[in-house]
């Protein structure tokens, strides 16, 4: 028999566009050679454009589901996506409570790509003071860690630097923090790891990446669950950032669009160019 890959648990809302969501955790998981658990946390209606509306699913069906699964497989690393409710947010973080030598990989996503609101002010209180304190890293864009680090203090959200939301985060309990900068005006996109540094808080390193042209959905989902994969097969927090953001922006550049609204990035890229290359070879031979 084959070794077992490593296993992860998401917890996520489904997706139909396959952009997003529970759909492209899995395959952003698989593609690194990971073996994807799912915990589905709410049902969405959404495509390439944009989220219609969510319905997120009791919390005794997100316990059912995930203490099932949990009692049958080990798992390497919990990621977590769009949580749905308040009471899914407090009994996800009393299962991952269980398991504290987990690494625990948090997007906590407030809105879509379009600007669609998919967390309320509750739901954020609930994250920063039930599931931060747990985290092994969380990766807000910079609209987002604004958003989180004064969730208490909304007139200070304009006035912070990302740095100062970072250690806000880290305050929180927090081990890493890793803040995108998609949305930030620089020609590059700059993310930036935080997290202790000589046994204080503050900038482990800033990561520059070319801004492709177009948007794209399910960008943040793809990098989250792609260091959630590479954290799971044994790299350092250092390692697993840098290779995941190199995998997340090969989808990017090889994103494809389905439909009429955003680009989809390409998590079998290196499939697909394989099978360009051997398309190649046959013609030239």
């Amino acid at each position: 028999m084959a070794n077992t890959p490593p296993t992860v648990l998401t917890f996520a809302a489904s997706d139909p566009s396959s952009g997003a969501g529970v759909q492209a955790d899995i395959l952003a998981l698989s593609s690194i050679g990971c073996y994807p658990l799912s915990v589905i946390t709410g049902i969405t209606a959404q495509d390439t454009v944009g989220v219609e509306s969510v319905m997120p699913l009791d919390s005794d069906w997100i316990n059912d589901q995930a203490r099932t699964i949990l009692e049958d497989v080990s798992v390497s690393a919990f990621k977590l996506g769009l949580l749905g409710s308040v009471e899914n947010v407090a009994v996800i973080a009393e299962i991952v409570a269980d398991y504290p030598d987990v690494p625990l990989i948090i997007d906590p996503i407030l809105a879509s790509g379009r600007g669609d609101e998919l967390s309320n002010e509750e739901m954020q209180a609930a994250m920063c003071e039930l599931l931060f304190p747990q985290a092994t890293l969380i990766t807000p864009n910079s609209l987002e860690a604004r958003r989180l680090a004064y969730y208490d203090e909304g007139d200070e959200v304009k006035h912070s630097s990302l740095q100062e939301c970072a250690l806000r985060l880290l305050g929180m309990g927090a081990e890493y923090v890793m803040i995108t900068g998609t949305h930030e005006r620089s020609n590059d996109v700059v993310n930036s790891l935080y997290g202790l540094q000589n046994g204080a808080p503050g900038l482990i390193k800033d990561y520059h990446w070319e801004r492709l042209p177009g948007s794209y959905h399910g960008s943040g989902c793809t990098l989250t669950s792609a260091i959630t994969a590479c954290l799971a097969h044994g790299l350092t927090m250092e390692e697993a950032v840098h290779e995941a953001q190199e995998f997340t922006w090969q989808t990017l550049r090889h994103a494809f669009r389905p439909g009429m609204g955003q680009f989809i990035p390409d998590r079998f890229f290196w499939a697909r160019e394989s099978e360009v290359q051997e398309k190649a070879s046959e013609l030239q031979h």
